[in-house]
Parts: C-alpha cells; sequence; structure tokens
C-alpha cells in the first residue's frame, strides 16, 4: 500500500516515566524498542514522521535519526504541549498523533482513521473507557484551541472535543474492532506489570496480528 503524503506523522515521546520507574522509550518488546516498533509501523503508513520530545536530550537509536525530532515550544504542558508543538511544525495541513508507548499499533487502523478526515478538524477513536487522544488524527485548524487550553492551565487534550468551533469524527468500537478486533493498537506500557503482560502477548503471538496476515 501507498504512503500517505498530505499528512503527518507524530510519534510523541515525552520521555518521562514516573510510573515505570526508567525511561519507557528505550524497553525493548519482542527484540525492539518501543520507539523502533512504533516507527515500524509509521513508516510504512506516512511519507513524513516526526518526533516529539519534552527536552533536547538525544535519542540513542540510529533508527529514530532518520526523523525530525522536535522538542516542545512550551515547557510544562504535558502531553498537550507535544502535539501543540507537532501542529505547529508539521508542513501538511493534517498530522497523525500517536503515542509511543503503544506497541501493538495497527496499520489497518491508521488508515481507517486518516480516511475518515475529510471536512472535519480532528479524528479520535472512543473506546468504552474514553477518547483516545494520542491515537488520532487532527487538523492544523485545532491549533487556536489548543492554545487556549494552554493559556488557560488545562491541558487535557480531550477538551478539544468541548471545543464548538471544531467539528470532530469519532470512531466508535464498532468500527474499529473491524480491523482491530482486540483492541491491541490501545494497550499501552505504563508500569513494570504492563510491560511483562505485553511482552508474555508477543511471545505468544510470535507478532502483531496484522503483520502475521502480510506473512501469510
Amino acid at each position: 500500500m501507498t504512503r500517505y503524503t498530505d499528512i503527518t506523522a507524530l510519534l510523541v515521546a515525552g520521555g518521562q516515566s514516573r510510573r515505570m520507574g526508567q525511561d519507557k522509550r528505550f524497553l525493548e518488546v519482542g527484540g525492539r524498542s518501543l520507539f523502533g516498533r512504533a516507527l515500524d509501523v509509521l513508516e510504512k503508513v506516512f511519507n513524513a514522521v516526526m518526533i516529539s520530545v519534552a527536552d533536547a536530550e538525544p535519542i540513542p537509536d540510529l533508527h529514530v535519526q532518520r526523523h525530525r525530532v522536535i522538542e516542545d515550544l512550551i515547557p510544562g504542558c504535558a502531553t498537550l504541549g507535544g502535539l501543540y508543538t507537532g501542529l505547529g511544525s508539521v508542513e501538511t495541513e493534517w498530522m497523525f498523533a500517536v503515542a509511543c508507548d503503544m506497541p501493538l499499533l495497527n496499520e489497518s487502523l491508521i488508515r481507517l482513521l486518516v480516511e475518515r478526515r475529510n471536512e472535519f478538524d480532528y479524528v479520535m477513536p472512543v473506546l468504552p473507557n474514553g477518547p483516545q487522544p494520542l491515537h488520532a488524527c487532527y487538523r492544523r485548524t485545532c491549533l487556536a484551541a489548543l492554545e487556549r487550553r494552554i493559556r488557560g492551565r488545562d491541558f487535557r487534550i480531550v477538551g478539544l472535543l468541548e471545543e464548538p468551533s471544531l467539528k470532530g469524527c469519532l470512531i466508535t468500537e464498532k468500527e474499529i474492532t473491524c480491523v482491530d478486533p482486540h483492541l491491541l493498537s490501545f494497550m499501552n506500557i505504563n508500569t513494570p506489570a504492563d510491560l511483562q503482560f505485553i511482552r508474555k502477548l508477543i511471545d505468544q503471538r510470535g507478532c502483531p496480528p496484522d503483520e502475521k496476515r502480510r506473512q501469510g
């Protein structure tokens, strides 16, 4: 499948992980760092990929060095700061943002979100536990709303859903499970227990389901 040229991918990798107790960006899962696993998928879908970090600390990963790394323009704004910086830095009208601690990204699901973006300001999956703002598409029209939230010290990305000036497309669980039946795309690593569980899951499966289909 061809790569999109009219939308940029942003891999959000702030670097802090208090619950994990170490920088989880460099943790290995299935023989690859979390960075590497995410980039492998994003490079298949997008022509341009950027990486958002909270500070200028070097990233010791040659795979990462092929891409533009941007530092938060306004420090101390949590993940919202990375999203704001990324959306203001991309050369395309649209950006797909995803967190680096999701080791089971699904190429087909990402393409589903991208294909739904026409006439909207953002495209965001919604699961029973709530919206998923770090696996979503954003248009540059969201910049003003993000800046207002930063000025108001409200760093909830899901607050965009409350913005009357923005028109969003919310992707339901039913639509998502058509391409990602077990919602593996949204599994993330926050604690050592999460890491152990996902490592065991990947060992049992050998590789994510979408990779198995490509290899079969």
